[in-house]
């Protein structure tokens, strides 16, 4: 077990730098955390809610790369279908979302349910 805390206590000092994955946390509070997660190319991140409803992660097809494959939960290939079908997307509490992102630049996503209370997020690959 002290092999443990001693990677835990390495994985604060990386704060602001890329790494290869990344957890977003859905902490009830109608937020992610972090707001902006960063990655390298290649890299994943994974949503994980655990709030006590359900929630989305929804790409803004607008506010993503050109290149870049859109994402959503529940496997959606564009932002309207996604909208359309909400409670396919839905992640259950203590269910959880990833996503491998390919293309450098910055991913703008959403929660559908609580858009409009400002649940928004960000994703820079760099």
């Amino acid at each position: 077990s002290t092999a443990t805390m001693a990677t835990l206590s390495t994985a604060g000092c990386l704060g602001g730098q890329s790494s290869s994955a990344q957890t977003v946390t859905m902490p009830g509070n109608l937020k992610f955390d972090p707001k902006t997660a960063t990655i390298k190319p290649g890299g994943s991140v994974t949503w994980t809610n655990e709030s006590d409803i359900e929630h989305t992660v929804t790409a803004y097809e607008d506010e993503i790369p050109d290149a870049a494959a859109y994402f959503a939960s529940g496997g959606f290939e564009s932002e309207r279908a996604a909208r359309n079908r909400i409670t396919e997307g839905l992640i259950a509490p203590g269910e959880n979302y990833e996503h491998t992102f390919d293309q450098p630049g910055t991913y703008g996503y959403f929660c559908i349910p609580h858009e409009g209370s400002g649940m928004v997020g960000t994703v820079r690959v760099r």
